[in-house]
């Protein structure tokens, strides 16, 4: 039965006037979790409000130099390295701000601030269960605090257990709204289907403000990422657009206007420009976009050379103790080897069982050669009704091969019904099939 979000437009209409109050507040959510600030009075100095993450790094580490004996500095530095980590999507400042977690809880072993750190870290590794333990433990000590409300609200999103994150999420607008309220209140419409309601919560996410440029790029880009699952290609763009106005170079943004191009035929200066973002962000999501595009125009050894780089980086972050996720599983069984990617997709349902899970799971098992069982777990990875284009193709793509032409027709429609063009790889695929059909 889908999660009920029926106080949540009360809720954010309310709370618009409170944005003077709580924009600053916090800072964004990472792509895993939130990160924490901290009394600016536990540090002997801090760096300027517009300062960059390599600025806000020396400053805090200066901080813990002068005050080892004070959680307060290794939080923020963590939380800087993370900003880092966001910003290039490079793992080693995850890994530096893992490191600067251990020294604080070293000296202060149940600091809320280094604990909340701590959980986001671990949702990030695809550690759902000990994100989850941390933010407990911190909102046990204290249920006041608004920032471990957002590891905690994803931890239980990504174990599949959407009723206790509705309640989480709304203990979090209560406590204080804010732009990691709103982002997470924008997911939660989006998985129920209702795509409106999504944008009308990330807009007001995109109003409330950051502490860094880069926590309302990233909403921006993500309204832009909405936009285009919903058709709304002038209004993609112009999100995409005001994230890299905001952020200039931001990859995600820059991602996301190629793939308009693409969307509008404009293939050589889409690959172009996918891959300026990769040369610099190497990101396994851009890659796996860039080798997409490559294939669908026939340049097939240049997109197999790109697929070898997501592949390298599947391997070096399993090797380094990372969890795989339902992406990884997707991006095995299209371009991998099949029974790794049902290994892998039978791995991630068990340790993170959410409708994503049910997503991968169900297309490696149709790409497996089981497509009658994968249509099972498509039938609950639409569960919550959601609209995303990628879930109704595989799960159209799932239903033909299983022998229900009917159901096929019925998602494949559905995938393309918003943006016909919503992959240059699957959406012609996409129309084939059902040409077929």
């Amino acid at each position: 039965m889908p999660l009920s979000l029926d106080r949540f437009p009360r809720i954010l209409v309310a709370a618009i006037a409170a944005f003077a109050l709580t924009a600053g507040a916090l800072v964004a959510l990472s792509a895993g979790g939130a990160s924490v600030t901290t009394s600016s009075s536990a540090a002997p100095s801090q760096p300027k409000p517009n300062a960059s993450a390599d600025e806000r790094i020396a400053s805090y580490k200066v901080i813990v130099r002068a005050r080892p004996e004070t959680p307060a500095g290794y939080t923020l530095l963590a939380a800087a390295y993370v900003q880092k980590a966001r910003e290039t999507g490079a793992r080693v400042f995850n890994v530096q701000a893992e490191r600067v977690i251990a020294r604080g809880l070293r000296v202060a072993p149940a600091d809320p601030g280094l604990l909340t750190e701590r959980g986001a870290l671990a949702l990030s590794r695809h550690d759902f269960s000990g994100g989850l333990r941390d933010a407990q433990a911190v909102i046990a000590a204290d249920p006041t605090l608004r920032k471990p409300y957002g590891v905690l609200v994803d931890a239980l999103v990504e174990l599949g257990r959407y009723d206790d994150a509705a309640r989480a999420l709304q203990q979090m607008i209560d406590n204080g709204p804010g732009l990691a309220a709103y982002t997470r209140v924008s997911y939660f419409r989006e998985l129920q289907g209702d795509v409106s309601g999504a944008r009308e919560a990330l807009k007001i996410a995109a109003s409330s403000g950051g502490e860094s440029a880069e926590n309302v790029a990233y909403v921006q880009t993500l309204l832009g990422n909405l936009n285009f699952g919903d058709g709304k290609l002038a209004a993609a763009r112009r999100a995409y657009r005001q994230a890299l106005a905001r952020f200039p170079g931001y990859p995600g943004a820059r991602v996301g206007l190629a793939k308009i191009d693409l969307a509008r035929g404009r293939t050589v200066a889409a690959i172009r420009s996918m891959r300026s973002v990769v040369a610099v962000a190497p990101v396994g999501e851009y890659l796996a976009a860039l080798g997409d595009a490559e294939l669908a125009v026939g340049r097939t050894d240049s997109a197999r050379r790109v697929y070898s780089q997501v592949n390298e980086q599947h391997r070096l972050e399993l090797a380094a103790g990372l969890n795989p996720d339902a992406g990884m599983v997707l991006f095995e069984a299209d371009h991998g080897n099949r029974a790794r990617a049902l290994r892998l997709g039978r791995r991630v349902w068990r340790v993170a069982p959410s409708v994503s899970s049910a997503h991968a799971l169900g297309w490696a098992l149709t790409r497996a050669g089981n497509p009658r069982e994968g249509l099972e777990w498509a039938r609950r990875s639409l569960k919550l009704g959601s609209h995303d284009a990628m879930f109704r193709y595989h799960a159209g793509m799932t239903a033909q091969a299983a022998g229900e032409p009917q159901l096929a027709r019925r998602w494949l429609k559905s995938a393309l019904a918003s943006n016909p063009r919503f992959s240059p790889l699957y959406a012609p695929r996409a129309r084939r099939v059902l040409a077929s059909l």
